[in-house]
């Protein structure tokens, strides 16, 4: 079988996912997707943690465990999906790639809480993490960089300099139609990136 790897570049509740091959060199999209990462797409489950913000001190806990059980089994379900539908394709997917935020470490609950800045960052955090645990269910070995990273990452390893290299990902959405979004562009980027790592050879 050829070798896929998916992409993800993850928001609060949801997450935009590529599945690209190499085909003599070049890459070549073979699925795009907007997965949800919530069931009920509302603000209060795709911002958990300013939901649990509100919430009496005995609920907080536990409302984020499950939303976060949620955003698991979604990702999931949704990694399985594909890998089935690629298989089917002649394409084996054991690969993922993922863009962080700043990927510091989160403190406890209660510093979260008392923070903004950090009740963003874990709302994100949630998301990203649930990628990261169902792609490790299903086998993926994955690819982690910081999404202000990723282009000067991308150039050295796959040996195009930045210009060529933002070309690149933009054609290569051409043949799908629009839109073809800047998620959309990072998450293939990076699904490129993680089957051209050596670390994972």
């Amino acid at each position: 079988m050829k070798r896929a790897a998916v992409g993800f570049h993850a928001h609060s509740g949801w997450t935009a996912l590529v599945a690209l091959a190499v085909t003599r060199g070049a890459p070549v999209v073979l699925a795009r997707q907007r997965v949800h990462l919530v069931d009920t797409f509302t603000y209060e489950f795709r911002q958990p943690y300013h939901t649990a913000e509100k919430l009496p001190s005995d609920e907080d806990r536990a409302f984020i465990s499950r939303v976060q059980s949620e955003a698991r089994r979604l990702a999931l379900r949704a990694i399985r999906a594909l890998q089935t539908n690629l298989r089917e394709q002649g394409y084996e997917t054991t690969r993922c790639g993922l863009l962080l935020a700043s990927g510091r470490p989160l403190p406890s609950l209660n510093r979260i809480l008392a923070s903004h800045s950090l009740i963003h960052a874990a709302d994100g955090e949630l998301f990203r993490e649930a990628i990261l645990h169902a792609s490790a269910r299903c086998g993926l070995k994955a690819v982690t960089i910081k999404e202000r990273e990723l282009f000067d990452m991308a150039s050295r390893a796959l040996h195009q300099k930045p210009e060529r290299l933002a070309r690149l990902i933009v054609d290569l959405g051409r043949p799908l139609g629009s839109p073809w979004s800047q998620d959309e562009k990072f998450a293939s980027l990076i699904a490129w990136l993680s089957l051209a790592s050596k670390s994972l050879a």
